[in-house]
């Protein structure tokens, strides 16, 4: 497999930028410097604006599950009940992750269905006492965005930390934390930023700090994160992976450069670029979608065909160039999955398409070629 010249059009991580790249390759500094203060603080700054806050934000040198961890761990103990609301793979996660530290009452859908959030069922778990409740804003297993407001609304109604996972949307998509009283929001680097994957980045409102619990994991203590942040030289509690940091630095001037309006207009068109040319290939959605969900606007995930199995479906797409995602889990074999979040193009989208519709055309599912990429087009151009 010829990597450099692979597409790599998953769920994450995520094609990297060359100045991405090559700002990995500096010099590598101390991290209790000026040098990286500066760029430890600029970090924070832009991500607070992705995240929509104005509560601290702090960068872990772990990935988007570290900081799932580090939301759970620093405010639930065995005394505590923690609501996890679960429709796929990372929900499942969360309530993984909470059983180690507490309580758990999940709320379980069908995602080997693609079933949605139903808010009733949140509320009657909210109402038996909670300390927290979690969800994963865009889940990338099922291609659900679920409502991140509505439950915000619920565990505000009954006293409850509302944690979020925004490892998909944040950068990409729409993420109001304040507005929608997020009180602990994570997100990783390797996804709608367009970062190399290694990070996450955690933030924590007043709310969530009165929380702490007594004994929080060591190494992401997150009141240790908010003590060496403050120092005149801001800095990281223990040592940063520094290629990364210049990474992620550089990845979040590209998406201030871009400007997060257009950016996260940017990823709405491409997820809608993409549903078109799948409806035009008669290539059907996975998620069923109710009042409250919407399609997820960086992965697609879309029903393998009748005819055609996951092997020769994706084997095909990738040895024109292109990688795609299969199913997780109970849902291997049965759906693939097209990312299309960070900094891709539309010549990427369009070359995924034509990828696509060109495998199903050698293999009898769809008698033309054309329509799906007519049809794509038709969205990218406007």
């Amino acid at each position: 497999m010829d990597l450099e010249n692979t597409l790599l059009m998953i769920p994450g991580p995520v094609p990297v930028a060359p100045r991405i790249l090559r700002a990995m390759s500096k010099p590598m500094i101390n991290h209790r410097s000026k040098e990286f203060g500066a760029i430890y603080t600029e970090s924070r700054q832009i991500l607070a604006e992705l995240f929509g806050t104005k509560d601290d934000v702090f960068i872990l040198s772990g990935s988007g599950s570290c900081a799932m961890e580090a939301a759970i761990g620093n405010v639930i103990d065995e005394k505590d009940t923690l609501v996890t609301i679960e429709n796929g793979k990372f929900g499942e996660r969360f309530r993984e992750i909470g059983e180690r530290y507490g309580k758990v009452y999940p709320v379980k859908f069908d995602w080997t269905k693609g079933e949605s959030i139903e808010l009733d069922k949140v509320e009657s778990a909210l109402a038996e006492g909670a300390k927290a409740v979690t969800l994963v804003h865009n889940d990338t297993s099922v291609g659900i965005k679920n409502p991140a407001r509505e439950v915000g609304e619920l565990a505000k109604k009954y006293g409850a930390l509302f944690i979020m996972d925004g490892v998909t949307t944040i950068g990409g998509d729409e993420v109001l934390v304040d507005e929608w009283g997020v009180d602990i929001a994570v997100v990783g680097s390797q996804k709608c930023i367009g970062a190399p994957p290694g990070l996450s980045a955690i933030s924590v409102s007043e709310k969530g700090w009165a929380s702490i619990v007594k004994k929080p994991p060591y190494y992401m203590d997150l009141k240790s994160y908010r003590k060496s942040a403050n120092r005149e030289i801001a800095e990281t509690p223990y040592t940063p992976a520094i290629p990364l940091f210049f990474a992620l630095h550089e990845a979040l001037r590209i998406v201030k450069e871009e400007g997060l309006e257009v950016r996260i207009k940017r990823h709405v068109r491409f997820a809608e670029a993409i549903r078109a040319a799948a409806g035009a290939m008669n290539v059907e959605l996975f998620p069923q979608l109710n009042k409250y969900s919407k399609y997820s606007n960086t992965v697609t995930a879309l029903k393998i065909p009748a005819g055609i199995d996951d092997k020769k479906l994706r084997g095909g797409i990738k040895e024109l160039g292109v990688q795609v995602s299969g199913g997780q889990g109970p849902l291997e074999g049965r759906i693939f999955r097209i990312g299309s979040m960070g900094n891709i193009s539309k010549l990427d989208i369009l070359s995924t398409i034509s990828a696509l519709e060109i495998v199903l055309h050698r293999n009898g599912i769809i008698k033309n070629i054309g329509q799906g990429i007519e049809a794509a087009s038709n969205i990218l151009k406007n």
